[in-house]
């Protein structure tokens, strides 16, 4: 069977519900990851998703801030959530899907000073990567896992607008990028959508809220991520990994679009 994962930072999942709703009519997900929901669990609106028919969920949430969901067509089996922020925010979500793991991130965005002294929440964000890069380690690379979310990271230099500006920002620093890469590489992650979609194609899945006509400034960020692990890897439909950006146009959009891949299980 083909399972559909989507990733999307909703940025709010209330505000936005009707949009969540046109997007699994036209996309037919069979499991979302949303980041930032920005709601409490009981503040969820699981009837819509019901109604849509994702009725299995697994929800993260917290007041006003944050916050993340799994939303299933398939029945789902609990995973164990990693407890990889220290700050005890709901950035972490987890579920078995058809065997296939699946752990959703909303990893920190870490302010706007990247120095690990000087910016509490830039330490925190590395401290968030390195806790997740020591229990990948501990993983076995041959079960099915995938890592989706927004990972706050574009990492090449064709998943930014300009690699000479965004070397200096947060989100694309030299320190970050290795950081992501120490993650990679710690569990031979495939990071689906720039294996299918090579350099040098520019590509993007956030662009500001500042900017009126997103496309005509064209300031992008790739920091919507799907990897998957080794064992899973070869599941993967090729051609099926994009970013669907044409959701960014609608009508009070999230500030970043839905990132999503076809499996063969």
């Amino acid at each position: 069977m083909s399972l559909r994962i989507v990733t999307w930072n909703i940025n709010s999942v209330r505000l936005r519900i009707d949009q969540v709703a046109r997007f699994v009519a036209e996309h037919a997900p069979d499991v979302l990851c949303l980041q930032e929901i920005k709601c409490t669990e009981d503040q969820f609106p699981r009837q819509a998703f019901i109604d849509m028919g994702l009725p299995h969920l697994r929800v993260g949430g917290q007041k006003g801030w944050h916050g993340v969901a799994i939303a299933s067509r398939l029945p789902i089996v609990d995973s164990p959530r990693l407890d990889v922020c220290r700050e005890g925010h709901a950035r972490c979500v987890s579920a078995v899907v058809e065997g296939v793991e699946v752990q959703n991130f909303y990893i920190p965005a870490g302010g706007d000073l990247p120095d690990r002294e000087l910016n509490p929440k830039f330490d925190h964000k590395m401290d968030f990567y390195e806790r997740l890069t020591a229990e990948m380690k501990t993983r076995d690379r041959q079960r099915p896992l995938v890592l989706a979310g927004d990972f706050n990271i574009a990492p090449g230099e064709n998943d930014v607008w300009n690699h000479r500006f965004m070397s200096k920002v947060v989100s694309h620093t030299p320190g970050e990028v290795e950081t992501l890469y120490r993650l990679q590489d710690a569990g031979g992650f495939t990071d689906v959508v720039r294996d299918q979609i090579p350099d040098p194609t520019k590509l993007a899945s956030w662009w500001s809220y500042r900017a009126k006509d997103f496309r005509k400034s064209n300031r992008g960020l790739r920091l919507d991520h799907l990897w998957t692990s080794p064992g899973l890897t070869p599941a993967v439909v090729r051609g099926s990994a994009r970013i669907l950006d044409t959701v960014r146009e609608w009508e009070r959009p999230s500030d970043h679009a839905p990132v999503v891949m076809d499996l063969d299980v």
